[in-house]
């Protein structure tokens, strides 16, 4: 094995890389061919060259589409091909996933074309180099066009399986992506027999083999699959039944019962019950044992304004920005392009905030300001609140923004805001007696005048 970079794009070569395009060079060597071209070491160590140089540009291909979207990807080459990571801070949208994929056999076909031409141009200048060029054209014509097959884990597979999730629904266009790339399979082994590429035809054998049981797994039955859950499996769900009814603490405690389960506990029910916890820090105020339990999330994307909040959480709004940006180009949510204008205020954005397409600034402001309060920043918070109150006069946006004055130990506006939110037509004295966050204001003239003035004007 061995390691270099192209660019800031590292690149890790397996030594399974280097021996299975030896191997290829055996097998394709050309019987019976004089001079140089034809002997056994040319051929290996030629073939060992046209592999790396071709599998290499193809994931250069990903690599150099996921660094335009600001990833940092890395490369690694094993077995007869290699794999890019995008290395994105979150899930990747849909059709980013088609794009980042698509490249590679680009830029594939990009290199398979410049050996056509260069063999073109080369006349018979020298027979080395016009064999290598050839057959570097073949292989990345061949290799485009088989990749691109609906079946995964080619780069086809993968396109296919994407775009019909998006058409049909996540489940259903999973499973016609299995179908497809089921019959595919079949056809392409049947084809390889046909003309002796063995090969290909356990290559595409297996990966048949695999999409069959992927279908399999996607056509059971929900009942069936009831059936053969675990008892920590059934845990897990009542715990995120509980997460979604709010229920934190009970979500908290099923879903801890099932990272203690020793060892019945899975790799991908220890993943499930990470995300739930993740959540639950989430929903409760905890962005770093959010981002602790997202962190050992494997096989399951993690949600984008899940990162972000995260991030806010903790102050890094440089990380969070592009995931705030990300949730919300993916969904249109506008309760999320508020998060995310939130995001920017804080980043001091401001202009870029309120530039947002049908953005409530109140809306962004009051959201900045939760932020800021959660995180213990009570005087900006309170200056948030402010300026959201400036944009739509609110008693809720009156009251919070006291509040958070009086976190601040900044009585005089605490109280200036609690008149304010009266006027706008706050009236729960009980509430707000009993609010730890008015708690620095007992005993204040002001505030207790206050207090005396909502219940004298509550009704009988």
């Amino acid at each position: 094995m061995f390691r270099f970079r192209l660019g800031s794009i590292p690149v890790e070569v397996q030594a399974s890389h280097l021996i299975t395009s030896a191997v290829l060079g055996l097998s394709f060597a050309p019987a019976g061919r004089p001079g140089l071209i034809g002997s056994m070491g040319f051929q290996v160590v030629s073939w060992m060259f046209i592999v790396f140089v071709s599998v290499l540009i193809h994931e250069l291909g990903h690599a150099v589409a996921s660094k335009a979207f600001g990833y940092q990807p890395s490369i690694t080459l094993e077995w007869m091909g290699g794999h890019t990571r995008p290395n994105a801070p979150g899930p990747i949208p849909w059709s980013r996933d088609v794009l980042l994929t698509l490249a590679g056999p680009l830029f594939g076909l990009g290199l398979g074309i410049a050996c056509y031409v260069g063999k073109r141009s080369l006349g018979h200048q020298s027979d080395v180099l016009a064999y290598l060029l050839g057959v570097g054209a073949l292989a990345n014509f061949f290799w485009a066009g088989l990749n691109m097959a609906p079946v995964l884990p080619l780069d086809g597979g993968r396109i296919t399986s994407v775009l019909a999730m998006r058409l049909f629904g996540r489940e259903r266009g999973f499973l016609w992506a299995q179908i497809l790339a089921v019959i595919t399979s079949v056809g392409l082994v049947l084809w390889s027999i046909d003309n002796r590429q063995m090969f290909l035809a356990v290559f595409f054998a297996m990966f048949g083999f695999q999409a069959l049981r992927a279908a399999y797994d996607a056509m059971k039955g929900p009942e069936q699959e009831s059936r053969e859950q675990s008892p920590q499996a059934n845990t897990l769900q009542r715990a995120q039944a509980a997460l979604a009814k709010n229920q934190l603490e009970e979500a908290r405690h099923l879903a801890a019962t099932v990272l203690d389960s020793g060892e019945a506990l899975t790799p991908d029910l220890a993943s499930r019950a990470h995300h739930t916890l993740g959540w639950v820090a989430l929903k409760k105020g905890q962005g770093r044992m959010a981002l602790d339990h997202f962190s050992q999330v494997q096989g399951q994307p993690v949600e984008p304004q899940a990162l972000a909040a995260a991030f806010s959480l903790i102050g890094d709004e440089g990380r969070a920005l592009p995931l705030w940006e990300m949730a919300w180009r993916d969904s249109g949510d506008r309760t999320v392009m508020h998060e995310y204008a939130g995001s920017l205020i804080r980043a001091g954005k401001e202009p870029q905030a309120l530039r947002l397409p049908q953005v409530d600034p109140a809306a962004a402001f009051s959201c900045a300001e939760r932020v800021l309060f959660i995180r213990g920043a009570f005087s900006e918070a309170a200056a948030m609140g402010e300026r959201a109150l400036a944009y739509a006069p609110s008693a809720t946006i009156a009251y919070d923004a006291a509040c958070a004055f009086a976190r601040a130990h900044n009585i005089p506006d605490a109280v200036r805001l609690l008149q304010r939110a009266k006027e706008l037509g706050f009236r729960d004295g009980t509430y707000a007696a009993s609010d730890e966050d008015l708690a620095p204001l007992h005993g204040n003239p002001g505030f207790e005048a206050w207090l005396t003035e909502l219940r004298q004007s509550a009704p009988s």
